[in-house]
């Protein structure tokens, strides 16, 4: 089957196995997961779900999401979107044939769509405590800048390449090329707070162009002739901290005004209202307070890594992919970001990048001990090549959080890995990122420090391969136990059945969720577990 042909089918698979295109509020995806926003789920079929060979694993949170990986994840949220379109466009006809409000048939259909909105509600109760709420909102600013930063990453990286070559050679023609890579890398970057004002405008509830409106003041060339308590302020002063600070005091200014303003007078003065208000918040408070803070930040994580560089990136590294489990890695995006608007990189996301590392070397362990189980050496060998490019979620879901003993030595791999870069970083030469969202060896590209791009690709290279076989020798001798080992190269069965679901060992534990392995096997697990995930490509090695 081609394989737009098998992204379509999956598309159809899936819209009626989640209640039909009726069911469906909204559709996105993110580097790995597609995420469906119900009105009913009661009329999810979770189990059919989980067991379909596309699918990877589900995460039930504020919406519903499905792992289906980086490769596949586009073209089926793209089929999905035609077909709900397509279906909405004859909902029309479809309203007409339906039964009036007392018969039987549309009372069944209320007590089900009640019972849904129960248990949707109870779910979201669960995933809306006010911090993680916060995390959110703030990850869906972010998030949607990743791809630009990617590319202005990518660019630079080449620029520097370029220069380098320049100047060992003594060019004029290359020579002439930098201020073009320059421009194109460095145009973004330049405006990045005007997005960011945009997007948090939009997340807090107000218009996105004023929120832009008022972070371009932040950027403006002319601010540097305003003074203030803490004297001239400086373009740029506060970056994307102030931006997302006046955007967000605009938002609410904004929705104030609309409840005082007369109808008649709302177009003329609420959005006056707001820009002025939240702009001399912006120039008087906000820009110098966020610029200290901003500041206090990258010297923070200068000062971190020059005196305790090894022992954060034992810290960092070990306890990353933990973070992410809990949802909470979100809240590190504003500080990469600023990081990388002050110094040109985060010299802190090479280091988290070294989980994706820790599991690899963690699964291909588990791959090697499970010599006689197929189903799961199957889901080893589909999720392991997409963890060394960078997205190390099927893994996580599929391998090591079911089996529990190898995330935790995944994460001792990691630690390592971690120590090696942070150590590095104390004697002189940091590793840094350019942008986020990448992971992996895909990262390499995107990398810079101290020193260049040739010793940070290095160090970060080997970092994340030593990451890689710690995890894998340490998973081997202590991450499954001798009756774990027996239980997952137990016989599955009578010959020529269908292959049974892939056994996990009942003392694993239950922290994971169900996960189907893209083969038509699945691990089952008990689940408590619920990820919350940017997208993306979010977050190093996890989205």
């Amino acid at each position: 089957m081609h394989a737009n042909d098998k992204h379509a089918q999956t598309a159809r698979d899936l819209l009626e196995l989640i209640g039909g295109p009726a069911n469906i509020t909204s559709i996105a995806h993110c580097i790995s997961r597609l995420r469906l926003g119900v009105v009913d789920a009661g009329r999810i079929e979770a189990r059919r779900i989980k067991d379909h060979p596309a699918v990877m694993g589900v995460v039930e949170d504020d919406t519903y999401q499905i792992v289906l990986g980086p490769a596949a994840v586009a073209q089926v949220a793209d089929a999905f979107r035609i077909l709900v379109e397509e279906a909405e466009d004859v909902a029309p006809a479809a309203e007409s044939d339906a039964g009036p409000p007392g018969d039987p048939v549309s009372g069944d259909a209320a007590a089900l769509a009640a019972k849904g909105a129960a248990m949707k509600a109870e779910q979201k109760r669960k995933n809306s405590t006010k911090g993680k709420l916060f995390i959110r909102k703030i990850a869906n600013i972010f998030v949607p800048l990743i791809p630009a930063l990617i590319a202005c990453g990518v660019i630079a990286g080449i620029g520097g390449l370029l220069n380098s070559i320049a100047l060992s050679t003594h060019s004029s023609a290359l020579a002439g090329v930098i201020p073009v890579t320059t421009a194109l890398s460095q145009g973004f970057m330049s405006l990045i707070a005007v997005f960011v004002g945009f997007n948090a405008a939009k997340e807090f509830g107000g218009t996105p162009v004023l929120g832009g409106a008022v972070s371009g003041i932040v950027v403006y060339a002319g601010v540097a002739n305003v003074e203030t308590f803490a004297g001239p302020l400086k373009p740029g002063q506060g970056g994307v901290l102030g931006a997302l600070a006046a955007a967000v005091l605009c938002a609410y200014l904004e929705k104030w005004a609309r409840r005082w303003v007369p109808d008649a007078l709302q177009a003329l003065l609420v959005p006056t209202v707001a820009v002025a208000l939240s702009g001399l918040a912006a120039l008087m408070i906000l820009m110098p307070v966020a610029g200290e803070i901003a500041s206090g930040i990258g010297n923070g994580a200068t000062w971190l890594l020059t005196h305790a560089g090894a022992g954060a990136g034992v810290i960092l590294g070990g306890l990353f992919s933990t973070l992410v489990m809990l949802g909470l890695h979100q809240a590190l995006i504003p500080i990469h970001t600023t990081l990388i608007e002050q110094q040109g990189f985060s010299a802190l996301y090479p280091i988290l990048a070294m989980a994706g590392g820790g599991q690899a070397g963690a699964a291909l362990a588990v791959y090697l001990r499970a010599r006689h189980n197929p189903s799961l050496r199957r889901t080893v060998k589909s999720a392991l090549p997409t963890c060394v490019l960078g997205v190390s979620e099927p893994v996580i879901y599929g391998v090591t959080l079911p089996l529990v003993r190898p995330f935790i030595t995944a994460g001792i791999g990691a630690a390592v890995g971690g120590g090696l870069v942070g150590l590095f970083a104390q004697l002189g030469t940091t590793t840094g990122s350019t942008a986020i969202g990448p992971a992996g060896l895909v990262l390499l590209p995107l990398l810079d420090g101290s020193r260049g791009i040739g010793p940070a690709a290095l160090i970060y290279t080997v970092g994340w391969f030593l990451a890689a076989a710690v995890a894998c020798v340490v998973t081997w001798f202590f991450g499954l136990s001798k009756s774990m080992i027996a239980e997952l190269n137990a016989p599955d069965g009578t010959p020529g059945t269908e292959p049974t679901a892939t056994r996990t060992p009942a003392n694993a534990g239950a922290t994971a969720t169900a996960t189907s392995t893209g083969t038509g096997t699945r691990t089952d697990t008990g689940t408590g577990t619920t990820g919350t995930e940017g997208t993306t490509g979010l977050a190093p090695a996890h989205r």
